[in-house]
């Protein structure tokens, strides 16, 4: 079967087919939705898929995030192709469909917010989220302002582009939307010289203090918005000494704080959601903001909030024509069955122990390596230069040598200077090994072609 095949290259890449293919994208799609891998995919299973000239591929980016249940798993199969049998769509402000009332009853039992009785609705893609997130903030405090952080991704709608750090998303795009203020990030390994982890952490939230005094007055504030994992920032895990204070400063304020679980949820940091370890250390968010691997492929988001937040939402605001598509609720469902039953979140603990033992490993002898990270399965290596200034160069060269062997990996990072690990969590064993040996060799081949 595919889903436990390893990697295979059996022609230059892109393939002959590939190429066809490739060039009439050139031809129909604007350039600057680029892709940057020299394959067309044809079919996928678990953690690897084929291309059209068959060379087969293990899949360490999973669609960024939203196969953590692996391609084509049968049972979501299955449950799709049921609810197709019956109805492929209600919209749910005109007719109920008891996939979305059942699929908002599971979040709401499972979703770690602060407040116990909790709501739920749906909506199409992690920026659709995002921007609902907000606006029950914003209507519920009838409060204006949002604050979010250095190296932050939210997503590519106006809105969420104006939230998202980096300036290459909404160039040229104004007038950007009002009252969105920045803060600096607790990123860990780059903090001031010198300082402890303690220090760096106070450091942190005396940058998030400053923005009350430069930017808006906290009683202004409706929401901090955190992703518990920064991802396009470089895979940061926020500290949770650092979450704890800044919900403090939410309590103390009135201010809700709202978790991007986007990318973060659903088994990947080796608990259902990031949150759950933030509920560890008694600071849950107000609000939790998800998508990605929510339905195992099909489009679908959610927000889960406290009861008495939602009850506080001005009639009309959110809501949309697809949010919650019944087919989607399906898979949705049987993902989270799956979830719960096999265990998976557990699996990407146990592995994420492993990778992260054997990388550190490979830094005794790769000086290039400066610094491995993250939470679960959510994992960034970060390649540097002697004086620890980032390496993106070295980067492309890394890629570029691993999908030429069948591991396809991806670049993350405000400098383009990390790797990040983000395979399916289905990954067999066998699979999970060959992509350390491919990781390793193009690391070292690049090392050597780079003269570092």
């Amino acid at each position: 079967m595919l889903r436990d095949e390893l990697p295979n290259i059996k022609t230059e890449l892109p393939g002959p087919k590939a190429q066809s293919i490739i060039a009439r994208r050139l031809q129909a799609v604007p350039e600057v939705i680029g892709c940057i891998y020299p394959c067309v995919i044809k079919r996928g299973e678990g953690a690897v898929f084929e291309d059209v000239d068959g060379n087969i591929f293990l899949d360490w980016v999973a669609g960024v995030g939203v196969l953590n249940i692996g391609y084509s798993n049968p049972e979501i199969i299955e449950a799709v192709v049921k609810q197709a049998q019956n109805y492929f769509h209600a919209m749910q402000n005109i007719v109920v469909h008891e996939g979305y009332v059942s699929l908002a009853e599971k979040l709401n039992k499972i979703v770690p917010t602060k407040e116990e009785k909790r709501k739920t609705i749906f909506a199409n893609s992690g920026a659709e989220a995002i921007e609902n997130a907000v606006k029950i903030a914003r209507s519920s405090t009838k409060r204006p302002n949002i604050i979010v952080f250095s190296g932050a991704f939210h997503g590519r709608t106006l809105l969420a582009a104006t939230m998202t750090s980096k300036k290459n998303y909404y160039h040229g795009l104004g007038p950007l939307p009002d009252g969105i203020y920045r803060a600096e990030f607790p990123y860990l390994y780059r903090a001031p010289k010198g300082f402890s982890q303690t220090e760096a952490i106070d450091y942190y939230i005396g940058r998030l203090k400053a923005v009350f005094e430069e930017a808006s007055l906290p009683q202004d504030v409706a929401a901090i918005v955190v992703e518990p994992v920064q991802g396009e920032g470089g895979f940061i895990p926020a500290p949770m000494q650092w979450v704890k204070a800044v919900r403090k400063i939410c309590d103390d304020n009135g201010i809700l704080l709202i978790a991007d679980e986007v990318q973060t949820g659903f088994g990947r940091t080796g608990k259902m959601f990031a949150s759950n370890y933030w509920l560890e250390w008694g600071c849950p968010p107000d609000i939790i903001a998800m998508s990605k691997s929510i339905a195992g492929g099909l489009p679908l988001a959610a927000v889960t909030a406290g009861a008495s937040i939602t009850s506080k939402i001005t009639p009309g605001i959110i809501g949309g024509t697809f949010g919650g598509n019944a087919l989607a609720c399906a898979a949705a469902l049987k993902v989270i069955e799956i979830m719960e039953r096999d265990n998976i979140p557990q699996k990407a603990l146990k592995n994420s122990e492993k990778i992260m033992a054997i990388i550190n490993e490979w830094r005794k002898t790769i000086s290039s390596i400066g610094d491995v990270r993250g939470l679960g399965c959510m994992m960034g290596v970060e390649f540097v230069k002697k004086d620890k200034s980032p390496y993106p160069e070295l980067v492309s060269v890394i890629i570029n040598n691993a999908v030429k062997k069948g591991l396809v990996i991806e670049a993350a990072g405000t400098y383009g200077n990390v790797i990040r690990i983000l395979f399916p969590l289905i990954i067999t064993d066998a699979q999970l090994e060959r992509g350390l040996e491919i990781f390793k060799v193009s690391i070292e081949n690049a090392v050597m072609t780079q003269g570092e």
